[in-house]
């Protein structure tokens, strides 16, 4: 699709968009649970329908939900928390939050059903097109704040952009950055797959501009495979360039990220409180020397120390004190031809170091630990974790199961050991507001994922990451809702989508990718890439269907 031809089907976009179905997605994509509800309700106002169509045999929606929540539901009976004070509300809203999932998939499949697969294709394009210009201007704003052309490299403003720049990139959602970037993850897949050149690169940039390292690894893989196996000559050349603008990105934009991912190994082999800095002995080379990937982190900051001082003394060398003006302070640099020398900042002066207060959002974590310490085997105590949260939190809970067999059916119960509303019902803020005097924590999920989350995320930003966070989709099924949970996950809902996979075609890379991004989060819960999903899936069998006959 060349550059004109672009521009002539945007200008036509006006009449041929699902405006119904783009205003569904840009609100209830939205962060806000509020807003989430505000488009359920508009949406049914508008295209007003609740024939689902639940069937045990060719359901026309994923007959997961309905399965979960009556799962939900037994656990609550057969665990006996039913009683337990504030959990009728807990227990309300986790069935509250499946049943939106399932107002939301009807009115993504009415879309599909009632429109051309043209309309649908325009008003994917156009939600991409929307959601790319929010995310330029959430950048365009930081280089305005920060007066830096690049801020990916800037480290004024005790390093709030710097490696934390993709952070701010949240697009349309106003969600973390990491779901902007599995948006355009996907966007980048189906686009790759329709053969438009233009999107595909866009969606790529915004997708880089988020950093989110884990979604950049993902989506490679899956356009390696695409190269390897299925792809035309077009699509290859189109992965190519993709890798090449990674490769650009990483290396020009933000050279950081190779440092960061070494952190990452490094934290993950020696995640130890105050642990020092992994230090390669050098008996015969000056530290400034060197080169940065044989460096520590704290031996990269001396060497900038050491590279600047020397710098400065070279200077005084050249031009000599003589030529200085006697009301001139020390600290001015003349150059030969009587010039004064601006000096540039000083990356080394505290406003380019990152903070070492205690930020606001910590302060009910540490509280909690401070009150709490005697229940809690980890934070509350002197204890090293030498693997990241993700795999402890796993390993939490095998070793729950192994001391409660009876509780693998059906699991520990709906908000009772690893879910975004576990998390929330805490009370502390995390996932989302919760009024204290309404406040729900199961004493299983206390001392496990709880506990875990407590003694990374009250630590320094470099453990505030997803590794380190017990969030996942698989633990979240398995904990809660048991055997029965996670087989109704994978006969019910993937299986309901992978059935079609000999005709699908941008569908099964997307059915590929969503599986591993639901390692990183609770993204039923979060109610935002999964409804994205689901259209690209409906959209592709639609149209494969349609190709058959």
């Amino acid at each position: 699709m060349n550059i004109r031809s672009t521009i002539l089907n945007l200008m036509g976009l006006k009449n041929k968009v699902d405006w119904k179905l783009l205003l569904f997605l840009i609100l209830f994509l939205d962060v806000k649970l509020g807003v989430k509800i505000l488009a359920i309700i508009l949406i049914y106002l508008l295209r007003f329908d609740f024939h689902f169509g639940f069937k045990l045999k060719n359901s026309r929606l994923p007959l997961f939900y309905l399965l979960i929540a009556l799962i939900a539901i037994a656990g609550a009976i057969i665990n006996k928390t039913y009683a337990l004070p504030n959990y009728a509300l807990v227990l309300s809203g986790g069935i509250g939050f499946w049943l939106l999932c399932i107002l939301a998939v009807h009115q993504v499949k009415l879309a599909v059903e009632r429109n051309e697969l043209a309309v649908i294709h325009d008003t994917i394009l156009l939600f991409f097109l929307i959601n790319g210009v929010i995310s330029l201007l959430n950048l365009g704003l930081i280089v305005l704040e920060t007066h830096a052309f690049n801020p990916y490299t800037y480290q004024g403003q005790y390093q709030k952009y710097f490696m934390n720049t993709g952070d701010y990139i949240k697009g349309v959602t106003f969600d973390t950055s990491t779901t902007n970037a599995i948006l355009n993850a996907f966007g980048v897949i189906y686009f790759l797959i329709r053969n438009n050149f233009l999107m595909v690169l866009f969606c790529m940039v915004i997708l880089l501009l988020t950093v989110s390292n884990f979604t950049n690894l993902a989506l490679i893989f899956i356009l390696l495979l695409l190269f390897v196996f299925k792809s035309s000559k077009n699509q290859k050349s189109l992965i190519t360039v993709c890798l090449i603008v990674f490769v650009i990105f990483m290396a020009k934009i933000s050279p950081q990220n190779n440092s960061y991912l070494k952190g990452g190994r490094y934290l993950f082999h020696h995640q130890l409180i105050n642990a020092s800095p992994i230090v390669i002995p050098s008996p015969v080379l000056r530290i400034t020397e060197r080169p940065d990937r044989s460096l520590g982190p704290e031996e990269k900051r001396e060497k900038t120390a050491m590279l600047y001082i020397d710098s400065i003394y070279r200077i005084h060398e050249q031009t000599g004190l003589k030529n200085k003006p006697s009301y001139l302070t020390n600290a001015v640099l003349i150059s030969d031809a009587g010039r004064i020398k601006v000096p540039k900042d000083d990356i080394n002066s505290a406003s380019f170091q990152s903070l070492k207060n205690t930020p606001p959002e910590q302060h009910p974590l540490l509280n909690f630990i401070q009150i709490h310490h005697a229940a809690l085997p980890v934070s509350g105590h002197s204890v090293h974790l030498y693997l990241p949260g993700k795999a402890l939190g796993l390993l939490q809970t095998i070793n729950f199961f192994k001391h409660h067999p009876g509780k693998l059916i059906a699991g520990d119960g709906l908000g009772n050991f690893s879910s975004k509303l576990a998390f929330r019902v805490t009370g502390l803020g995390i996932n989302g507001g919760y009024l204290s005097k309404y406040s729900y924590i199961n004493p299983d999920f206390l001392v496990n994922h709880l506990d875990l989350y407590l003694y990374f995320f009250s630590k320094n930003a470099e453990f505030h990451s997803f590794t380190n966070s017990p969030f996942s989709v698989y633990d979240q099924l398995i904990a809660e809702y048991g055997l029965l949970g996670i087989a109704a996950f994978f006969i019910c809902y993937i299986r309901f989508f992978a059935q079609h996979w000999k005709v699908i075609t941008y569908g099964l890379p997307l059915l590929v990718l969503t599986m591993g991004m639901l390692f990183i989060d609770y993204w039923f819960e979060k109610l935002s890439i999964l409804i994205f999903f689901e259209l690209f899936l409906f959209l592709d069998i639609k149209e494969s269907s349609a190709a058959q006959i």
